[in-house]
């Protein structure tokens, strides 16, 4: 019998929560198949099994478990039951090929399947003036609640079910009852960051605006070329992570930060974006964002994001940012005042992209315009430094030329 122990998953990190069984108990797993997941304060990540056998599961789901505790055992000596499905790794291509569908199949499929349809409104009890009603109007029989006799649904049923579209039968909005649920490791942290945040701190925030036309006519006439080129969408993190890596360069204390009575500073530029995942807000980070292309950023955003919504983000790469964007635009957003992730001393909020009346050279235009929120520790960064950095993202961001080599081509030329 071998046991399978929580393994240790990093520094200053005591215990994990077991968020799931892949595998149910007695089981009989193949060596290194993931058997289960575990959740740390900082990362979520998948137990194997080291060899192959029968599951024995000892914690159960929701547990709270210090590192080395035993999670389950393997019955090693157990055979391997007949008809045991095979590991993927051994099932051939062939087998594992759907038979290609024929030009008949291909037409069935594609058909509506008007018989069905027909025979579920004929199963239908319901009045003849409300089965009329059903048929002109195409109500789903099953989002209406029937108030007649043995199940049958009245003319009134089927009006109202159409006033209140979406609402399930006999489902109440709103009741007097409560839920309770234990919050997990990762909310936790979270929590507790966001407080240390406000309270260690001398956060204030400065806001700007920035025209986005220019940015957004570029993405309009590339973004085609730019996903056959590069195998990428052309978004506008790329944008705002190059602006931001110029702006941090000309205004280095928005990229340290302050350990005991020093500063330290950055010579290179640790990206952190904001990613709402399943179990909380992560922040994983883009390394060295300054020295990358703009399809290598919108690459590494799309892998990061994929793996924060999948729970599979490693601790590495959650730790090390030297500066971080977060876009609540996504969700809406139109002005907020986002939170310091220390130990970072600034972060940049972007925020929904809005047509509004603007003045330029006298006259009033709509310009698709969005508000920048910059959160800054000021114990470390001054108002001029701070309204200068984002004074000069706004710059970049509205002459998306300057972003090639962070100035002007004429002014570089002439060495102003």
């Amino acid at each position: 019998m071998i046991e399978i122990k929580v393994p240790t998953v990093g520094e200053s990190i005591n215990e994990v929560t077991l968020v799931k069984w892949l595998k149910a108990d007695g089981d009989y797993v193949e060596r290194d198949e993931v058997i289960a997941e575990l959740e740390s304060e900082k990362a979520t990540f998948e137990l194997n099994a080291e060899q192959a056998g029968v599951l024995k599961t000892v914690g159960k789901e929701g547990d709270t478990l210090n590192i080395g505790d035993t999670v389950a055992q393997i019955d090693d000596t157990a055979a391997k039951p007949e008809g045991a499905a095979k590991p993927a790794a051994e099932t051939s291509p062939a087998s594992s090929a759907q038979p290609p569908i024929q030009k008949s199949e291909a037409k069935e499929i594609a058909q509506p399947q008007t018989s069905n349809t027909k025979s579920q409104t004929e199963d239908v009890k319901a009045t003849p003036v409300a089965s009329a009603i059903i048929a002109d109007k195409k109500v789903d029989p099953k989002n209406i609640q029937p108030s007649g006799p043995n199940g049958k649904i009245l003319k009134d049923d089927v009006l109202s079910a159409l006033e209140n579209p979406g609402r399930k039968p006999g489902v109440e909005l709103f009741n007097r009852t409560e839920g309770r649920e234990k919050m997990s490791n990762l909310r936790k942290t979270v929590s507790r960051r966001l407080v240390e945040a406000k309270n260690t701190t001398a956060m204030l925030t400065t806001f700007n605006e920035v025209d986005m036309s220019r940015i957004m006519a570029i993405r309009s006439a590339n973004k085609d070329k730019f996903k056959e080129k590069h195998g990428v969408n052309l978004g506008f993190m790329s944008f705002f992570a190059k602006a931001v890596c110029y702006a941090l360069a000309e205004w280095p204390a928005v990229n340290a930060y302050i350990d005991g009575e020093s500063i330290v500073y950055h010579n290179y530029c640790d990206i952190s974006i904001a990613v709402s995942a399943p179990k909380g807000l992560v922040v994983p980070v883009i390394r060295n964002a300054e020295s990358l292309s703009m399809a290598e950023i919108e690459k590494k955003v799309v892998e990061l994001a994929t793996k924060a919504r999948d729970n599979k983000l490693s601790m590495e790469e959650m730790q090390g940012g030297t500066f971080t964007i977060t876009n609540g635009g996504v969700f809406g957003s139109l002005m907020s005042t986002p939170i310091i992730n220390i130990p970072q001393s600034a972060i940049l909020g972007m925020h929904k992209i809005q047509e509004r009346p603007v003045v330029v050279d006298g006259q009033i235009v709509i310009r698709p315009m969005m508000y920048l929120a910059l959160s800054y520790d000021h114990r470390i960064i001054d108002g001029r430094e701070s309204v200068s950095f984002l004074v000069r993202v706004k710059e970049l961001l509205e002459n998306p030329e300057l972003l090639l080599f962070g100035k002007d081509p004429v002014k570089a030329l002439l060495e102003l």
